[in-house]
């Protein structure tokens, strides 16, 4: 995989989940911080983002906001509305909103999604993102996230068969959209800095999918400057600054958090995780990797098989929501409801 699609995957645990929301003016629901990262899309009407730290967001048709770092935040019809707690389940979800008559056409219709993140090997990547990802709709901005946005509002509005996956999948796909849309708009600033300026350059950026694409591979600090056409003191210095460590010790960094994601699947043993991060023997890797988490790899992949076992696969989004205003049958997956009083 790519740089961006690794960094993503180094993190992400579990299924993300999503849903599409009516709300009639005034509303306003409050976010506890928590270990994951959430995001919020305007597809009717407007909001305001209240983050904790920082002044409110005016957001309108079609902007699209990521919270990647998991603070507390609030999404309301205006900045001084009363706000109602919304706290999300062990597996993320968030919980089933009141059941209203409300009628007529709702004032603000949002899509809102979260994904569930190991923030214990959170990619650099990610770590220098912004508290808020504002990505304000434009004509021609962004058109593959748009298309996106509008595909999981359709999925989640309709509700046809195969949605579970579908959804699942779209979500995924929203996410490295909204970051792909990011660093795009972050390298074409007059200054980069940091991993936006990282993937930028030409050669930093040949190292880093040449790392990406084989850690199993011996590579040295001279055959990574090759790949860039660099000599290799200029490349050590250029990598350094921009990724924020030397070469070799990012190549071990990435070694290590492939292996912790490698030892989650149960049907590779040690000798093939420790092969496919670059360790001719289950004794070295097994070294390096107790220096790296404080515990040996058969101890991890157990605790690791305990977090996940018993869990329910649930549906990636409000699939058994009940409709507004009649029994327990959906409506088009759509959840309407009313905002507090004022």
């Amino acid at each position: 995989m790519d740089v961006l699609s690794d960094a993503v995957a180094a993190m992400r645990t579990g299924r993300p989940h999503s849903s599409r929301r009516d709300k009639h003016a005034p509303w306003g629901m409050r976010f506890a911080a928590s270990e994951g990262a959430g995001f919020h899309v305007v597809l009717g009407g407007s909001a305001w983002l209240l983050p904790a730290v920082g002044e409110p967001v005016a957001l309108g048709p079609g902007d699209v906001v990521f919270l990647a770092h998991g603070h507390g935040h609030a999404l309301a019809s205006g900045p001084d509305v009363p706000l109602q707690d919304v706290r999300p389940g062990p597996d993320g979800r968030w919980p089933e909103p009141p059941r209203t008559a409300r009628e007529g056409e709702p004032d603000t219709v949002l899509l809102c999604g979260a994904y569930q993140l190991d923030r214990s090997r959170a990619h650099r990547l990610l770590s220098e993102l912004p508290e808020v990802v504002h990505l304000p709709a434009r004509v021609g901005a962004h058109r593959s996230l748009r298309a996106a946005v509008e595909l999981l509002g359709m999925e989640l509005e309709e509700r046809r068969p195969g949605a579970d996956a579908i959804v699942t999948s779209l979500l995924d796909t929203l996410l490295l959209y909204i970051l792909r849309a990011w660093w795009q708009r972050e390298r074409g600033g007059e200054e980069g800095r940091g991993w936006s300026a990282a993937l930028a350059d030409p050669a930093v950026s040949a190292a880093l999918r040449a790392v990406h694409r084989d850690p199993a591979h011996p590579w040295t600090v001279a055959e990574l400057a090759a790949r860039g056409g660099l000599s290799r003191a200029a490349f050590a210095r250029r990598f350094t600054a921009l990724v924020g460590e030397p070469p070799l010790a990012y190549l071990t960094w990435w070694r290590m958090t492939s292996a912790g994601r490698l030892l989650r699947d149960a049907t590779l043993t040690l000798r093939q995780v420790a092969e496919r991060t670059g360790y001719t023997s289950e004794f070295a890797f097994a070294k390096a990797f107790k220096r790296e988490y404080g515990t040996a790899p058969g101890q991890y992949r157990r605790a690791a098989g305990r977090a996940t076992t018993g869990a329910a696969d649930r549906p990636a989004h409000g699939a058994d929501r009940p409709a507004h205003g009649t029994g327990d049958h959906p409506v088009n997956g759509t959840t309407r409801e009313a905002g507090p009083a004022g």
